[in-house]
This record gives C-alpha cells, structure tokens and sequence, in this order.
C-alpha cells in the first residue's frame, strides 16, 4: 500500500516520497461506508421499514437514511474505480502516518485494557509510555508522573466525586 511518488515540480522525479496513496483512502472510506450502510439497513429491515397504524415503524427512517448513504458511498466507490490509474496523489506521507500510528496503537491497547484492568493501571502505563518514548523523560519522573497522576484521578473521582470508575484486579486487591 506505500507507494514511492514524484513530488511535484521536480524534473524526472529526482526525489520520491514514501506514503500512504489518497486513492487508497478515499476507496477504504467508501467501502467502509457502504458497508455500514448495508447494517444499516439489514437492522432496519429487521425493525420494521413500514407505515403501521400509528404511524411509521422503527426502522423507517433509518432505513431510507442506510439507502442515502448506500447509494453516494456507492457512488463514490464507482467514482474512484474508474478514475483509478490517474490517481497518484498522497493522502499522508510516510513520517507523520508513523506519528499518528505511534500515538494510535498505544490508545487502542489501552482502551482494549480498560475492562481486565480497569481504568487505573492502563492509565499509568498509558502515560509511563508517553513520557518514557515520546518525550524521553527519566524513569523517575515517569513513574512520579504517571503514578501521581492516577493517584490523583482515583482521589477526585472516587473519593472527592463519589463516582467509582472501572477498577481491575489490583484495586481489588487493594480493597476498592
């Protein structure tokens, strides 16, 4: 899916750029799309699409909406097949798609964490991460910081707020 390109303006692409292609994108968007919209409207199918007699069923208008969006998504996705050789333009380059990729993959894993470990623990390792790796502070303030910080958060939701946040194993253990 990385494709080298030309920049533009330079004679006999003397200098290539790595990266994600826009066409790639813009045809993943569509099917993405398309394929929400087919849920869309398998489920208002399900619900009822119909006029009962007080009035329109539940899946009535989701259901015209799932055709809407099924129908530019379509488009767009046609759109984008045919014009597919000429489209060479980057939607990102290499670089800053591995920045948003360094940021992105950490918050899924920690938001995947959050039921086994509750809220807390990932929440310290998220931001150990952030410190150690993106901004290369020294393991002492990072374990301050990152230990602090959920200390303070655990006190102000639970203790100041009165509203309990997702706890894992260790803050059972700790008898919370």
């Amino acid at each position: 899916m990385m494709e080298a390109q030309d920049q533009p303006g330079d004679a006999g692409g003397a200098t290539e750029r790595r990266g994600l292609p826009q066409r790639w994108v813009e045809l993943g968007t569509a099917a993405m799309l398309l394929a929400f919209a087919g849920l869309l409207i398998l489920d208002s199918l399900r619900l009822g699409t119909g006029w009962a007699d007080d009035g329109p069923q539940s899946g009535y208008f989701p259901f015209r909406i799932g055709l809407g969006l099924a129908a530019c998504s379509g488009w767009l996705l046609v759109q984008q097949l045919r014009c597919w050789s000429s489209a060479t333009q980057l939607f990102v380059e290499r670089g800053p798609l591995l920045d948003v990729t360094a940021v992105f993959l950490p918050t899924v894993l920690y938001v995947a964490l959050i039921p086994w470990l509750g809220i807390y623990v990932p929440s310290a390792l998220l931001i150990a991460w952030f410190m150690r790796r993106q901004g290369g502070y020294a393991w002492v303030k990072v374990g301050a910081v990152s230990v602090g910080l959920v200390v303070l958060i655990f006190l102000l939701f639970e203790r100041w707020f009165v509203q309990p946040l997702p706890k894992g194993p260790l803050e059972h253990w700790l008898g919370f």
